[in-house]
């Protein structure tokens, strides 16, 4: 199966309502069978003009999947949590390539 990466940009503007997001977030990934990868830390822009403000990953067993992740109830909850804390919140899934076998 061909893993599903989420790539997220953001920009927080009320980190204490994002917070309830960030606490219910998790557990919509992991039922999904989702992980992070990363979620915020340090970041450097090496080509380009983009600039990002937050950066998050997370890795989903497939494309399928991770579409359906966003549907489910749980990360609708969790979105709910998200609403009106962000400026912007740009997402994208894209399907990553097949490990190769040694």
């Amino acid at each position: 199966m061909t893993p599903a990466y989420i790539i997220v940009d953001m920009q927080v503007t009320d980190p204490e309502q994002y917070k309830q997001y960030m606490a219910a977030a998790p557990a919509a990934v992991k039922a999904a069978g989702g992980e992070y990868l990363v979620r915020g830390g340090r970041f450097e822009v090496m080509e380009g003009n983009w600039q990002p403000t937050r950066i998050a990953m997370l890795r989903f067993p497939s494309f399928e999947v991770a579409k359906a992740f966003y549907d489910e109830e749980l990360y609708k909850q969790a979105r709910a949590h998200r609403a009106g804390a962000t400026a912007f919140f740009n997402m994208v899934l894209v399907e990553g390539v097949a490990a190769p076998v040694f």
